[in-house]
């Protein structure tokens, strides 16, 4: 079966599971303010619209946990696909609903592919990456997320304005809901097949005794063919250097995580995750109708929609340039710029805001209790520092959320880890998504004041904890975590990588690949390595 070969290809394929995770979050935020929405399923409010939006973080919260089992197991790319499989089911249930709780059992059968998709995607698409462009084939993973967003609201957008009456009338359609949420089936049909035509992650192979098809896999991804291209050999020499060195350990469960030199990343990785769900965003794509409906500004879909095209045209510049900016400065300067907007609409709405009574509620406002009324410019204010939240989130968090925790941990536990830090993203967006109405309805403005708080806490502990990792190979993550050299220096240290390749141009080095005839060594797949399965031999 012809298998794909570009990096960029592959990753950015892949990344359609960061799709499936901006279709389920887009899902909610186009029907709720639909009369058929609100009318099919009793008006849910406060808890009751909590509990419908969290039914899908709490599924992926298990999916999540239990990607790292199966992903080890049956390797990164079938767990991608059977996660694909629980999608179609998932939309299906969402689409045939025929009351609350079969929309939630729905929306939670859904969550669980997209905890595993999570969990998976960014492993996978680090695994195969080189070190130079590892961080931008990453950040394809949020790019996906923001496109499933922005083409899941306009397919609701459509819906809710061309189906019946539009979106105010009372006798519209359940279409209206219903086709929305069963298109959602179409990118995880896409995706499962296409996996076919994709490679198995190399290190996830090395790690079964696959030696032959691992070097294969680096020959065909990064070799361009050749077996003996110096980065390929040096690749296939760390990888089977670190990967002894981690059975001689012989610690793979999820107890290993709890040792001291691990335990320091696995709090960074789920650090870094929850604080990007405390940090309010998925706020702002879940409830966004409810935010532009306060600011009384306009249509508040059409106003929203606005925010979703921010969302993908700002992670354009992580893509390009996040392998030169590294992971720190964009992280530190993502919560802080977050925690200056928030403050910024808070207090906008404190100032020149007021309640929302019976005698200013209207059938475009009515499910907000705090509006800003007879102010255009104070709303127009609202509504730019959201915007520019987005944005701010879209160029940092949102890509480095997902490439950092993907490449900072040990080989035999990455799968583990990962699973761990996303299911604490998931554990994070569910209590978010079932506390935020009963908050907006509550508090009002002070939310704001309450996620610009937590931006500065996680600016705080980002600075203290979170050293630079681009520029150095996912074998070479030990130096940089046990180097002893404080999170806010420059960590110095030139790739073993780089010199490795660099000695077997040279011709300093000598390295073979798994016993074959060719001189590179590669050989037909499944067939046992010698006892050593590279040699080493200096000129």
């Amino acid at each position: 079966m012809w298998q794909a070969s570009n990096v960029y290809g592959i990753c950015a394929f892949a990344a359609l599971g960061g799709a499936l995770f901006g279709f389920d979050i887009s899902s909610m935020s186009g029907v709720l303010g639909t009369e058929a929405y609100r009318r099919y399923f009793d008006h849910p409010l406060g808890y009751r619209q909590g509990g419908i939006t969290a039914s899908m973080p709490i599924g992926s919260f298990f999916g999540a946990l239990a990607s790292s089992f199966i992903a080890d197991r049956f390797s990164r790319k079938r767990a991608i696909q059977l996660s694909c499989i629980i999608w179609v089911i998932g939309a299906t249930f969402q689409a045939a609903a025929q009351n609350v709780a079969m929309l939630c059992v729905g929306r939670w059968i859904a969550g669980f592919c997209v905890g595993i998709c999570s969990a998976i995607v960014p492993v996978y698409q680090a695994e195969i990456a080189p070190k130079e462009i590892r961080g931008r084939v990453v950040s394809l993973q949020q790019w996906a997320i923001t496109w499933g967003i922005l083409i899941q609201f306009f397919i609701q957008y459509a819906a809710a304005e061309g189906i019946g009456g539009g979106p105010t009338d009372p006798n519209q359609p359940t279409a209206a809901f219903r086709i929305p949420w069963g298109v959602q089936m179409v990118p995880g049909v896409i995706l499962g097949l296409g996996l076919f035509f994709c490679p198995y992650s190399p290190r996830w192979l090395a790690s079964k005794d696959r030696w032959e098809e691992a070097m294969q896999v680096l020959v065909h991804v990064h070799g361009k063919g050749n077996s003996n291209d110096p980065r390929v050999l040096a690749q296939y020499q760390e990888i089977e250097e670190t990967l002894k060195l981690e059975r001689e350990q012989a610690q793979t469960s999820f107890k290993t995580l709890t040792e001291r030199r691990i335990l320091k990343r696995v709090i960074i990785g789920c650090g870094l995750q929850l604080w990007s769900q405390l940090s309010g965003m998925n706020i702002m794509m879940y409830y966004i109708v409810y935010i532009m409906q306060g600011a009384g500004l306009g249509s508040p879909l059409l106003t929203a929609s606005v925010q979703y095209i921010i969302n993908v045209v700002m992670t354009l510049p992580a893509i390009i340039f996040l392998d030169k900016w590294g992971r720190r400065k964009p992280i530190l300067a993502g919560f802080f710029g977050m925690m200056i907007w928030l403050f910024v609409s808070g207090g906008l709405q404190q100032a020149y805001g007021e309640p929302n009574t019976d005698e200013t509620r209207t059938p475009e406002n009515q499910d907000v209790t705090w509006i800003v009324r007879g102010q255009q410019s104070v709303s127009i204010g609202v509504v730019a520092a959201s915007y520019l939240f987005v944005a701010t989130f879209a160029t940092t968090i949102g890509p480095t959320s997902w490439a950092y925790p993907a490449e900072i941990y040990p080989s035999r536990v990455r799968a583990k880890a990962v699973s761990l830090s996303t299911s604490t993203n998931w554990l994070a967006n569910t209590a978010l998504a079932f506390a935020v109405p009963p908050l907006l309805e509550a508090i009002n403005y002070n939310m704001y004041y309450i996620f610009a708080a937590f931006n500065g806490l996680a600016f705080i502990h980002m600075f203290l904890m979170a050293p630079e990792t681009k520029g150095f190979t996912l074998e070479e993550m030990d130096d940089v975590f046990d180097s002893g050299v404080p999170a806010w220096r420059t960590h110095v240290k030139r790739s073993r990588l780089d010199d490795l390749e660099r000695e077997i141009e040279q011709g300093k080095t000598r390295i073979e690949g798994p016993v074959g005839d060719q001189p590179g060594g590669v050989v037909g797949a499944n067939k046992a390595p010698e006892a050593k399965a590279v040699t080493v031999e200096n000129a």
